[in-house]
């Protein structure tokens, strides 16, 4: 039997063949790969240089057509990101070049790059509202059916069709539905009332009744068939400020009072509650609100509402309370808050309410990554829309609200939603993750 030997890196207890030592000097094969590697490591950092394909560029649609095309991955190359966000690059187009967009991206889509081309026209219409009136019967011709907020802008001719459509197209019937729900017009909630009266005979294929379909697009079908809908506006951004580099907060926006330890104590887990939102009702952000408070408070327990609504209702002196409609979720009798890590005590002093309003539908579509926390606009799901019903009047919630907890913790995940009920005064928070 062939003896084996020791391999002569220092602190390696493997032994090895002689003949493997010959080939890789005396070296087993685990420490002469990981030598290997290091090396190449150090090759890469020496080596390595920064491009800036930036570099001089002014027009930002240029800059956006550079951050939509994928680099090929070069460990010697490292690619210096813009100085602005995507966002904010998109937010700075005017009008004629959001045509230019526009166009570039349906030669995207003629070319065969559905998805980036498609990723385009959805930033042009949740964060300017841009009609796409004129490519839509295209992206129909060509079988795109998805996203669907891009069907926002039909026209009547294109409503019809589709319309027509949902009673034939099996495959693509649930989109279809989701398309209208999008459009949302007279003729479209006469639709759905009609498919409620008298459900379609393809209505035993759908996972929910057509009607619920235009949760997913932000409103209701009303008892009396009218369309009600499901988010306040106008829209105001909530931002982070990043302390400490020199930036007047009183341009990016006006302090905001939020994640503030409130008095009360959560009835399941004990831990205390917590402000999510503290806002003036005289703030153009709630301009759409009927509260008879002079401030509209949100609260709840950030580790409860993970599980289940968390409701509170307003007392008789006007000051929330938790509310009496609460049902423990399941698990979380479990919960030990000492689990959970202590918000920082100047985590909420961190964050602006944005001066000016901005689209509804801005921080619609949350996997884009636009800045997703806001007061009003178009809720940002992680998963499928869920507006709570009121405990009291069973009524559907309105959403006010909705905060991005990466933004407000290191390690932080998911979203909690915040919504109203204004005839029965009361708040209630959900939360989503991916």
């Amino acid at each position: 039997m062939t003896e084996r030997i020791p391999c002569i890196r220092e602190g390696c207890a493997n032994t090895i063949l002689p003949a493997t030592a010959v080939r890789t000097g005396g070296y087993c094969m685990p420490c002469k790969q990981e030598m290997e590697r290091e090396a190449q490591q150090k090759y890469i950092e020496a080596n390595r240089r920064n491009v800036n394909l930036y570099e001089g560029m002014t027009d930002p649609v240029e800059i956006l057509k550079i951050m939509h095309t994928r680099q090929a991955h070069d460990p010697l190359i490292r690619y210096v990101p813009y100085e602005e966000s995507q966002e904010q690059v998109y937010l700075s187009l005017s009008m004629e070049q959001q045509a230019l967009m526009i166009d570039y991206a349906m030669q995207l889509i003629r070319a065969g790059d559905d998805d980036t081309g498609k990723d385009i026209l959805v930033y042009l219409v949740c964060y300017h509202d841009i009609s796409l009136s004129a490519q839509i019967l295209e992206l129909l011709e060509r079988e795109i059916y998805y996203p669907v907020i891009l069907y926002k802008s039909a026209s009547a001719e294109v409503r019809d069709q589709l319309i027509q459509q949902v009673n034939t197209d099996d495959e693509n019937r649930n989109n279809l539905l989701l398309m209208l729900a999008y459009i949302g017009d007279e003729v479209v909630v006469r639709q759905f009332q009609q498919w409620r009266q008298s459900p379609p005979h393809w209505a035993v294929q759908l996972h929910v009744a057509p009607e619920h379909h235009t949760t997913e697009a932000g409103w209701e079908l009303t008892n009396e068939g009218q369309r009600r809908d499901l988010f306040t506006t106008p829209s105001y951004a909530l931002y982070k400020v990043i302390e400490n580099t020199g930036t007047d907060d009183t341009l990016i926006g006006d302090p905001m009072s939020m994640l503030l330890p409130s008095a009360n104590n959560c009835k399941w887990c004990g831990r205390k509650l917590t402000t999510l939102i503290e806002l003036d009702v005289g703030h153009p952000a709630l301009q759409d609100v009927a509260w008879n408070s002079e401030r509209l408070r949100v609260q709840t327990c950030v580790i409860c509402s993970c599980y289940g609504v968390v409701y509170m209702e307003m007392d008789s002196a006007g000051e929330l309370c938790w509310s009496a409609h609460n049902v423990m979720p399941m698990g979380a009798d479990d919960l030990d808050p000492d689990d959970y890590a202590q918000l920082a005590p100047d985590a909420g002093r961190q964050f602006r309410i944005a001066i000016a309003s901005r689209q509804a539908y801005h921080a619609s579509e949350w996997a884009m990554e636009p800045s997703l926390s806001q007061i009003g606009g178009h809720p940002g799901w992680v998963q499928d829309a869920e507006y709570p019903n009121c405990p009291c009047c069973s009524s559907r919630m309105r959403a006010v609200g909705q905060l991005d907890w990466s933004e407000v913790e290191e390690y932080g995940d998911g979203m909690y939603y915040m919504f109203i009920c204004e005839p029965c005064q009361m708040t209630a928070v959900s939360y989503q993750q991916s």
